[in-house]
């Protein structure tokens, strides 16, 4: 297939594009390079003859209908966005912006491009986009989130999610285009960029800061290791029904500190301090608007598509640390000139 993958410079984008090159398939990556985007992610595979990279913006209308015109994908997968929580909190106007009027304009040159399609390309046409399972809000003790939870964001970021999906499937409503839409829980892995808990906390760790832990630290997120969440998303773009959703999860649940604690026992055995890492954890004020469970019922993507997780969290886990411990030329100058490690996302900055 070819496939035009936005966002795909991003932590799960080129998990994504790592594992397209290697099932054969021509890839472009469209990315705005922002931040969170990092060409060194890209790097197994740029060398690859079915990989192409652009610079480019998801709202720049002209920039997509180019991109379409002269790649001519057989699939979109969509994953541009901004997604950090903490950064939505102070500055709402980039993932309202990026995330809502980008996936528009994406939508909109997709359609143009299916529309011209001979009838046999556009029967085969499909447009991916994903999304996360913070748009359904907040879980108590029990339960799953399934495709039919009705949507209840709590986050400028989960809201700027919530409204993109409502896009895609009016998209697909209103004029046909074969959308299929894919909410998945949290993603962990190699390449993960160190503004989320697992990376920041491995890498704090490693330098002897503090590790901060939101409120009292049970917050559950039902975590998914990132090379199983690439081959879900090609197995929902390939055989995903239009105008269906499928949740994916890993289905391992844990509470925060417990994660903190895990990756602090990894560094205890695997990089000695003198003293237990756990003795650098420290809770701290909550998250404004912190939804307290995530859980993702993955049936119907097990069921239907035949696809299973491959890796446990404790398999996940000790992976990714141990990737971070191996891979200190990818993280260090994102470390040094990009996030430091300061906490974000309080009340007392908000702007945009």
């Amino acid at each position: 297939m070819r496939i035009l993958l936005t966002g795909g410079a991003g932590f799960i984008g080129s998990a994504v594009a790592r594992y397209l090159i290697s099932e054969g398939h021509s890839v472009l990556v469209l990315d705005k390079l922002t931040y969170a985007g990092n060409l060194a992610s890209l790097a197994p595979v740029a060398g690859h003859a079915e990989f192409r990279f652009l610079r480019a913006d998801i709202a720049d209308a002209s920039a997509m209908q180019a991109a379409f015109a002269e790649f001519r994908p057989d699939g979109v997968m969509h994953l541009a966005a901004e997604s950090h929580v903490d950064r939505s909190i102070t500055g709402a106007s980039d993932f309202i912006q990026t995330n809502i009027v980008g996936s528009y304009i994406l939508l909109d040159a997709a359609r143009a491009y299916w529309q011209q399609l001979p009838p046999g390309e556009r029967d085969v046409f499909r447009f991916l986009h994903v999304s996360t399972d913070e748009v359904y809000g907040t879980l108590g003790a029990d339960g799953l989130f399934s495709e039919s939870t009705r949507y209840d964001p709590s986050s400028p970021y989960s809201a700027s999610k919530a409204a993109s999906d409502h896009l895609a499937k009016a998209w697909q409503r209103t004029y046909g285009l074969p959308v299929v839409v894919s909410n998945c829980s949290n993603n962990y892995g190699p390449y993960h960029f160190p503004e989320k808990l697992i990376p920041l906390t491995i890498l704090n760790a490693l330098h002897g800061r503090e590790l901060p832990v939101y409120g009292d630290g049970t917050n559950v997120r039902d975590w998914l290791y990132v090379e199983d969440h690439a081959r879900a998303l090609y197995l929902i773009l390939t055989r995903g029904l239009p105008g269906e959703t499928y949740n994916v999860g890993g289905r391992n649940e844990r509470r925060n500190i417990d994660i903190v604690r895990e990756i602090c026992a990894l560094l205890d055995d695997w990089a000695p301090s003198g003293h237990p890492h756990a003795d650098l954890i420290r809770f701290v004020t909550d998250r404004p608007g912190h939804d307290h469970r995530y859980a993702i019922d993955a049936t119907k993507l097990e069921t239907e598509l035949g696809w299973r997780a491959e890796e446990t969290f404790d398999t996940g886990i000790r992976k990714t640390v141990r990737w971070f411990l191996d891979n200190e030329a990818w993280w260090r100058p994102l470390r040094d000139k990009v996030y430091k490690g300061e906490r974000i996302g309080l009340l007392g900055s908000v702007a945009g």
